[in-house]
């Protein structure tokens, strides 16, 4: 199953981007719905790298739910578009899910730019709850977005 969701934010998309970059990021965006804790490697790296990395997830910080891959690779279109646009994927999986293609779009558009969440999701007979919290999730991460541009991407605004 597919879910597809995208936000504009009022920020440079270059800016975004380097925020992207970043697994602190993905922890502020996730709070306090989900806590990720670096296994292996067993500290986040200042940037992702095109690697494997393997987490812990915590439900609200509390509820284990189990483990995940993490599988970054990174896609620059911008000279096919003509514009910036920057592609992170994790085809990852997890413990409640065999596949897990997630796809974060940047899109530079005039002064703002357009991120878009896009994850392809295969959980056996699980995956239409998987879904279901997806959604969820992606919603909560794209109205964290919007909070860390209105903070000026201060990591520390939680």
């Amino acid at each position: 199953m597919r879910i597809e969701r995208s936000v504009e934010l009022p920020c440079p998309a270059p800016r975004c981007v380097q925020a992207l970059q970043t697994p602190q990021t993905m922890c502020y965006v996730a709070h306090p719905m989900l806590r990720f804790v670096p296994l292996s490697p067993p500290a986040w790296p200042p940037r992702w790298e095109a690697q494997r990395y393997r987490v812990a997830v915590r439900f609200f910080g509390l509820l284990p739910m189990g483990t995940q891959q993490i599988n970054i690779s990174w896609l620059d279109r911008s000279a096919e578009f003509g514009h910036l646009h920057v592609e992170m994927q994790d085809h990852g999986c997890g413990t409640f899910m065999s596949r897990w293609d997630h796809t974060i779009t940047v899109q530079a558009c005039q002064e703002a730019c357009r991120y878009t969440d896009r994850v392809d999701i295969a959980a056996g007979l699980l995956t239409p709850l998987v879904w279901l919290f997806a959604w969820c999730l992606f919603w909560h991460r794209q109205r964290r977005w919007k909070r860390l541009v209105a903070h000026g991407m201060d990591l520390a605004a939680r």
